[in-house]
């Protein structure tokens, strides 16, 4: 609760004493009740905005380097550390509190606003370049959270002495007031990201559109409220200042789709014939025409490349194939492939597809390429196709309902796939299968990440599973296809590994009596169970929901 009129404690200096040497109260253009107010409802603007910066900057890094946990520890911890610093260095700005905050608020909506766009441009265009610059994405999170902390920490000082300005008031109760409006802001600011900004406006156009509002906010702030307080030479610098920081959001705001159309060429090549920003990723769909091969990214990810799928998918599927397989879930696998796998095999009576993202399942039905690619496998009338988290999914579906289980999620290294690749989701899975099914996991490449893979294998047989690993090949020596790597990492990945598991010792076979693959055979099989037995780490825990263990 705020409270105007709280008296000063015995010994503190009255409103017609000096102020922190500032010389007394402020001349002010309204009543004091009236200044209280506007200098925290000023408060509560820029906590919002720095909010949604912070937010921002974990998001964008998350979208563009992965590993949000990593992304997030550095974003808050620097961030946090610089406000420290930040609130240190305005205790020489009290003097001048309100040119200070001007100018502090000036700098901080041009750092926070134009920060998405920079990290974006820097991981498009140098993020290939390698040597110091194969990083510099990752050094420029760091220098933005740094720079924006310091601006933040600044700013309490900074209003503390302007409200004490307006009416002397007990140092608690002057905190609580700032705190409470700071708080408040904090918490539109983090609702208003995800639930507004983010979905309508996009990170680039939010960004800057906030940093608009927080140069306006603070400008009209110090110039309307405590422009008596400015020298002329202060007043003209201000306005400036605000005046060449909105022209610079203004400008980018109005340029940011031939940014982003810029910077996707740079990042995915010439041929992005697909953007979109679906609920729950972005998804881009290049190549597929003209007879350039297909390649569809997820977040910044290449999932699938029309070069390779083939060996992947059909590493992926056959070999859980051989047996029963009336009855087949496929866990992801939104873009019909591992569909079309399962539907060369005429035994199959039902095919249930559990996709989180409905927006790639809509572009696997109606984009020509793609679906050109599946098959058109998710027309089929015996495929059911189910928007749904796969977690959530298996807890509620029915005991021993399928006889394969093929698991075509992400890699396992990518955190919001952890939950995905725990022993729980695992015991969910096994508990779905029919006597006699077997469970496939795709775990990641093995030359690369061998502990990773090698914990999943763990995970599973932690969850009650015998299993099977195995691995495939890519095609060329630098293949640029697979679910789990990003643009700039094309050649660091020249497998997949896979992961057979059933209640009893699974055999790694094909089905005599089933369809021929085009790139695996049981002699390739058994070849790829022998390099992967040669790269096994032992004495691996499993991974579960509270302590995820997949870090390589």
């Amino acid at each position: 609760m705020i409270e105007p009129h709280a008296p000063a404690p015995p010994g503190l200096a009255q409103p017609s004493e000096a102020v922190g040497g500032s010389g007394g109260c402020a001349r002010l253009p309204v009543r004091q009740d009236t200044g209280r107010f506007l200098v925290l409802a000023g408060v509560f603007v820029c906590a919002a905005c720095g909010l949604v910066y912070e937010l921002e900057l974990v998001a964008l890094a998350t979208y563009l380097m992965g590993d949000s946990v990593t992304q997030s520890s550095v974003v808050l911890s620097v961030m946090v550390f610089a406000m420290g610093i930040g609130s240190l260095a305005a205790k020489r700005l009290r003097r001048h509190a309100a040119a200070g905050f001007g100018a502090v608020e000036a700098a901080l909506a041009l750092v926070g606003g134009c920060s998405a766009m920079a990290l974006y441009a820097v991981f498009a265009w140098t993020g290939d370049w390698g040597g110091a610059w194969a990083d510099g994405s990752r050094w420029l999170l760091v220098a933005f959270s740094l720079a924006t902390g310091l601006l933040i920490g600044a700013e309490v000082p900074l209003l503390m002495e302007l409200i004490q300005r307006i009416r002397r008031q007990d140092a608690g109760g002057a905190v609580a007031d700032l705190s409470a409006a700071d708080y408040v802001g904090a918490l539109v600011g983090g609702l208003a990201f995800p639930f507004l900004l983010l979905p309508f406006l996009g990170q680039l156009t939010g960004a800057l559109i906030t940093g608009g509002v927080n140069a306006v906010v603070g400008g009209a702030l110090v110039l309307g409220l405590f422009h008596r307080d400015l020298s002329r030479r202060a007043r003209r610098l201000l306005v400036a200042a605000n005046v060449c920081v909105l022209a610079v959001l203004t400008t980018a705001a109005v340029l940011v789709d031939d940014f982003e159309r810029a910077a996707r060429h740079a990042l995915y090549g010439p041929d992005v014939r697909v953007a979109v920003q679906t609920d729950v990723q972005e998804v881009v769909l290049t190549g597929g025409r003209g007879g350039r091969p297909l390649d569809l990214f997820l977040d910044g990810r290449l999932r699938v490349s029309g070069h390779d799928e083939l060996r992947y998918h059909e590493a992926l599927v056959h070999p859980a194939m051989a047996g029963p397989h009336a009855r087949v879930l496929v866990l992801g696998g939104g873009d019909g492939l591992a569909a079309r796998e399962v539907l060369r095999y005429p035994g199959v009576d039902r095919l249930d597809v559990v996709e989180l993202d409905a927006g790639v399942v809509r572009l696997a039905r109606h984009d020509p390429a793609l679906s050109a690619l599946n098959r058109h496998s998710l027309g089929d009338r015996r495929v059911r196709v189910t928007t749904a988290d796969a977690f959530d999914w298996l807890r509620a579906a029915p005991a021993g309902a399928y006889d394969v289980v093929v698991s075509d999620l992400p890699h396992p290294g990518i955190t919001a796939s952890t939950k995905l690749y725990s022993q729980e989701f695992y015991g969910l899975a096994r508990r779905v299968l029919a006597p006699g099914g077997r469970l496939v996991v795709h775990a990641g490449p093995v030359a690369s990440h061998p502990r990773t893979f090698w914990t999943v294998d763990s995970t599973l047989r932690a969850a009650g599973l015998r299993t099977a690993p195995y691995r495939t090949g890519g095609r060329r020596a630098v293949f640029a296809a697979g679910p789990d790597r990003g643009p700039t990492d094309a050649a660091a990945h020249r497998d997949w590994g896979f992961v057979l598991a059933a209640r009893t010792r699974p055999v790694l076979r094909l089905d005599p009596a089933g369809p021929r693959p085009r790139t695996l055979t049981d002699a390739s099989l058994a070849a790829g169970a022998r390099a992967v037995a040669h790269t096994r780490v032992g004495g691996l825990p499993a991974s579960t929901l509270v302590h995820p263990r997949y870090a390589d």
